[in-house]
């Protein structure tokens, strides 16, 4: 029997539940190789549902990268808050990545290194792209900062320094894809502290 007022009522969902198998859904296959059919499959909700809560692909998209730099993503930004030098922020970053890249429990590297992968959406490989050179900028002001300290050698180069952790980072994400353990990560992290320049 229906109810009075029931007709065409929207199923209800839980939107953070359905939003995290979104996410989960884009870190694993990547923007363009995730229908609207494959999210709605995975987040339990018809489509016009997906459209009334998250608009289209692409802005369901955006709040992804936005959930995960807040939750799965955030140990590089909670590392260059939390320790007192850029040493030591990139040494755990370098660690948790290690970690996080090759933890089971989730689609293996960084969703924002990787989800714009073979994407023909501009918009989509922007966001990613300034999202990546942000996190340069970012770590790069604080390698500055401590040079301008003394905590780093005179003369030291802040904005090759922090590509090349960039670097590291992006490469651990792809190698993590590729099957490297989180020993194998760590092992590189390894290397890469062992020539960070000391004051």
């Amino acid at each position: 029997m229906v109810t009075p007022g029931s007709r065409g009522r929207p199923r209800s969902f839980d939107r953070a539940t359905a939003l995290e198998k979104a996410l989960l859904a884009f870190w694993r296959h990547g923007y363009e190789a995730t229908s609207v059919a494959d999210l709605t499959r995975v987040m339990g909700i018809g489509a016009p549902s997906l459209y009334a809560a998250f608009g289209d692909k692409r802005t369901l998209f955006e709040e992804v990268v936005r959930v995960y730099a807040d939750t799965h993503g955030a140990f590089g930004d909670r590392a260059l808050a939390e320790e007192p030098t850029a040493r030591a922020a990139v040494e755990r970053t370098l660690r948790q990545a290690a970690a996080a890249y090759t933890d089971p429990a989730h689609p293996y590297g960084c969703l924002v290194a990787h989800a714009a992968t073979n994407c023909t959406s501009p918009e989509v490989e922007r966001l990613l792209r300034e999202r990546r050179t942000a996190a340069v900028a970012a770590l790069e002001a604080r390698i500055r900062a401590d040079a301008t300290a003394g905590l780093l050698p005179a003369g030291t180069d802040s904005a090759a320094l922090a590509r090349h952790t960039a670097a590291m980072i992006q490469g651990m994400s792809q190698q993590a894809r590729d099957g490297a353990s989180r020993e194998e990560l760590e092992a590189l992290a390894e290397i890469a502290m062992a020539i960070w320049p000391r004051s």
